[in-house]
């Protein structure tokens, strides 16, 4: 089996976040990742080279495929920003979110001025909250 390419690494998210190349991209990057911070309680670590995540939880599929990834996560990508790990989990706050993006369990935001971000922070708690219950630490 191939060895996973996204784990958790010792690299530095400000480092990270500091060579986003688009200031308002950089901006609304470290903005979310404060924002990920103050719901998870927990710190920002880099999982493979561009996502950052938080906290984390082991998974096994029906394929017997296991690993083990960040309970919630970002990754400022150029065209928009990625947010991983249960974000879609509430319609109805979609419906109150602003101009977004999903697919494939993931949420894209262009640019945070577009989104309200009460709104934004309601849904990584539930994010969070769903990602606790569904893998509960040992």
């Amino acid at each position: 089996m191939a060895e996973l390419k996204t784990k958790q690494t010792e690299l530095s998210v400000e480092d990270f976040l500091a060579a986003v190349p688009d200031e308002t991209r950089r901006e609304d990057a470290k903005a979310v990742c404060a924002m990920m911070a103050r719901v998870t309680g927990q710190p920002a670590k880099m999982w493979g080279p561009s996502i950052v995540g938080f906290g984390s939880y082991s998974y096994t599929y029906d394929s017997g495929h296991s690993g083990t990834m960040c309970r919630i996560g970002f990754s400022p990508r150029k065209a928009q920003l990625v947010l991983y790990g249960g974000f879609l989990r509430a319609p109805e706050l979609l419906e109150k979110l602003g101009k977004h993006d999903s697919g494939k369990g993931c949420l894209y935001i262009k640019k945070l001025a577009n989104v309200d971000m009460g709104v934004l922070e309601q849904m990584a708690h539930i994010a969070w909250d769903h990602m606790n219950a569904a893998h509960p630490t040992d």
